[in-house]
């Protein structure tokens, strides 16, 4: 059973009227819940949901599956599903689980694209405004209430932008959200960044750290969910994901720069991993 604790759906007429306006047309919200999710309960979209959506844990945990990768979506931990994704959430049988969704569009949300999918940890931060979600929240829900002024929606949206920065950047500010929580995974990763473009082996990276490559897979998969490899492959995925959207590279020298000798492959890799091929990836991104 799900319960919508909070649940507001802005009318149709209101997000038209969001899509003409020159201070909200760049990034817009289109609803936001409160869920709560009774034990062994599912939520399943196909691919016809229109906006992107930000599924925020804040307690419990559930299987979370994107296309065909399923991962373990826990408290404080967060996922943004594309436009247009299939998607299925199942908690597990244990006490009831919450989770803060927020649907969205816009203009900027095709260039904030390539931050989605990937299930993130939200380091909690004690100095700095990011450790706020859930006031934001608040404040998005308690506006609304109030009605669709234009005036009200702008500062709305204003303030949705900050709450979506709070997890879209959550990595990149404040210090105490910088503090690593097992530097040989984050070597890893740094190591696989500046080597996007290598086809790299499980035994290179973990030379690089220094461990064993059954050691480092048993803490990469702990800390990230991910193995070693199929994480070295989503920042392929995502930095694709920027070529696509701003360049108009072949898709076959899209493949090339990124490490993968067969551009099929790389196409297969991409349909798995985004539910959708390049080439219609990059339609989907012109057509908005």
């Amino acid at each position: 059973m799900i319960v919508k604790k909070r649940f507001i759906k802005i009318p149709n007429f209101i997000i038209e009227a969001q899509k003409a306006d020159p201070l909200t047309s760049d990034l817009y919200v289109c609803e936001i819940a409160e869920l709560i999710f009774g034990k062994v309960s599912s939520w399943d979209i196909k691919c016809d949901h229109e906006n992107h959506l930000l599924i925020y844990c804040t307690k419990g945990e559930a299987d979370l599956k994107i296309a065909s990768d399923k991962v373990l979506l826990c408290q404080e931990q967060f996922c943004i599903i594309p436009q247009g994704f299939e998607f299925k959430l199942t908690t597990r049988s244990t006490e009831p689980s919450v989770f803060i969704t927020c649907t969205f569009n816009g203009l900027k949300s095709k260039i904030l694209e390539q931050e989605f999918t990937v299930v993130r940890d939200l380091v909690p931060a004690v100095n700095n405004q990011v450790a706020n979600r859930k006031l934001l929240f608040d404040e998005l829900y308690s506006n609304l209430l109030k009605g669709y002024l234009y005036a009200n929606m702008h500062y709305i949206n204003c303030t949705f932008t900050h709450f979506l920065a709070t997890f879209v950047f959550a990595s990149r500010t404040s210090e105490d959200i910088q503090v690593e929580k097992n530097p040989a995974v984050q070597h890893a990763i740094r190591f696989m960044e500046q080597n996007i473009e290598r086809k790299l082996t499980l035994n290179e990276i973990a030379d690089e750290v220094g461990y064993s490559a059954t050691y480092l897979s048993t803490m990469f998969r702990r800390e990230t969910n991910y193995s070693p490899l199929s994480y070295f492959s989503h920042l392929k995925i995502t930095k694709s994901c920027e070529y696509l959207d701003q360049t108009k590279l072949k898709i076959k020298m899209i493949a090339f720069l990124l490490g993968y000798s067969d551009p099929y492959y790389f196409s297969k890799d991409f349909q798995k991993r985004m539910g959708v091929s390049p080439r219609n990836y990059r339609k989907r991104i012109y057509s908005l």
